[in-house]
């Protein structure tokens, strides 16, 4: 056990001090350049993280914008989810089904979902009803293709057996196929998270948004607030690693019978 620990913590040390080079290498930049408007130091954004509850810019604080990105993003995320799911068990179980609907899904998947900006604008009028749009439409095909490969990843014996024991359809994929499933759902689900959580950001940076890490992003943008920008980007960055952080500890809880990474 004690080797497997100390591999652990050695990987964590390399992590670390690859973090603390990329720091000291961006500190060095910017006292060479002694420029705040193109690259300010590190003392100056974090003064901005250490502070907040303050406002920023005359607006509402980094907590009340991180917390309006989190709550879009999470309604879109689990929106798409609830439609995904569904849709991918259907698709990955009925080949009748996969046959009618996997052009459109091929046709659509590679549209980035920035592009369906000004149909969302057109649909939902500018403000958070397009945001949430956006968000789900950039969640929706990752959790959709996930689910669909983990179906038939199902093992065809399993299915096979359940029909030896007279099970119903319904039994069959309640019992069986969704079980067998679910590792590829939560690969779905951890893939779709930072997709949507991309897609927040970059959504809040469009015209129509009044709060949000993108929107706050953009506006010190307008203003040459940098250390502002930089202290947005270090908040969207660990936000994302602790996400996929807990999906990657729920992996490791619920299907560690896959083997880990």
């Amino acid at each position: 056990m004690a080797p497997i620990q100390n591999y652990r913590i050695r990987e964590c040390l390399k992590g670390f001090a690859i973090i603390i080079l990329l720091l000291a290498s961006w500190e060095a930049a910017a006292l060479i350049i002694q420029n705040n408007y193109i690259l300010p130091q590190l003392s100056a954004i974090f003064d901005v993280l250490i502070h907040p509850f303050e406002p920023v810019l005359g607006g509402d604080s980094l907590i009340s914008d991180t917390y309006v990105s989190l709550a879009e993003v999470m309604s879109g995320f689990l929106c798409a989810a609830a439609l995904a799911i569904p849709v991918g068990l259907l698709i990955g179980w009925s080949k009748e089904v996969r046959s009618y609907l996997n052009p459109v899904i091929q046709i659509l998947r590679p549209v980035p979902p920035i592009a369906w900006m000004p149909f969302a604008i057109a649909w939902f009028g500018i403000g958070s009803n397009s945001i949430l749009f956006i968000i789900m439409v950039g969640a929706f095909f990752p959790i959709l293709i996930n689910t669909t490969d983990g179906v038939n990843s199902v093992r065809r014996q399993w299915i096979d057996v359940s029909r030896m024991l007279h099970a119903t359809q319904f039994e069959i994929i309640k019992t069986v196929v969704v079980p067998g499933a679910l590792p590829g759902i939560w690969t779905g689900l951890r893939v779709s998270f930072g997709v949507a959580w991309m897609c927040v950001v970059a959504a809040e940076m469009l015209p129509g948004a009044s709060a949000g890490l993108g929107f706050i992003i953009m506006y010190a943008y307008n203003l040459g607030q940098l250390q502002v920008i930089g202290a947005g980007v270090i908040i969207i960055g660990l936000i994302g690693l602790c996400a996929d952080m807990i999906f990657r500890m729920g992996q490791k809880r619920f299907f560690a019978w896959q083997g880990s990474e």
